[in-house]
């Protein structure tokens, strides 16, 4: 039987709600680009990193610009993203979050946030929740971003669980196929179309329990 001692969860999506933000952010550098963006395009760049999602743009646009004008995008992309976000607070949080923090860490039960994201001490700090987690492994701590497993690994690591001991939470197809890749338990939350690939969905965290979740996972 396995001992489900650890649980790790994606940021954007999982935790917070951010993700109009994120849009509004990367509409405004495809608008600069001339390239259109829609909320649907906006799909696909969940969970994967910033420099992928300005490919995914510029791509869509089949345009090709110099590596200068390409930081310069994505540094202006995260200057509206965090302008967006600075009076973030914790009504930002998604249903059942604040209560899950609290409880898994009076149960002693490791928690570790493996997020994409280079943001993602600054939100967690802005959200006060930081002090609940043992580790937080973002984009700046990586080489190779989801759906590379390295993020997920990484928190394993720092958290001294093996990914099989781990639950991943996520929203995204590339996170889950990040945590399967590494050999990781995914509860796939929020997104519907993640329902028959993860190990168990649920609508949002207050579906999620602590006393039965090691049950619910070997099911």
């Amino acid at each position: 039987m396995v001992n489900i001692n650890a649980l790790l969860f994606d940021l954007d999506g999982v935790l917070v709600s951010t993700e109009t933000n994120h849009y509004l952010a990367w509409k405004a550098i495809a608008q600069e680009l001339g390239v259109p963006f829609t909320e649907h395009d906006n799909e696909s760049l969940k969970g994967i990193s910033r420099a992928d999602s300005l490919k995914k743009i510029l791509g869509k646009g089949g345009l090709t610009i110099s590596n200068e004008e390409f930081d310069r995008l994505m540094t202006k992309k995260n200057n509206y993203y965090l302008a967006s976000i600075a009076e973030i607070n914790q009504s930002k949080l998604l249903p059942g979050v604040k209560e899950l923090l609290i409880l898994a860490k009076e149960r002693r039960i490791k928690m570790a946030v493996g997020s994409s994201s280079k943001n993602a001490k600054f939100i967690l700090e802005k959200l006060n929740i930081q002090q609940y987690f043992d580790a937080v492994i973002d984009g700046n701590d990586v080489q190779i971003p989801k759906p590379n497993p390295e993020v997920f690994l990484k928190g394993a690591s720092a958290l001294n669980s093996l990914p099989i001991e781990c639950i991943v939470f996520e929203d995204a197809q590339s996170g889950v196929e990040a945590a399967l890749a590494g050999n990781f338990n995914v509860i796939g939350v929020g997104n519907p179309a993640l329902k028959n690939v993860v190990t168990h969905y649920l609508n949002d965290l207050t579906e999620f329990s602590i006393d039965n979740y090691a049950q619910l996972i070997r099911n």
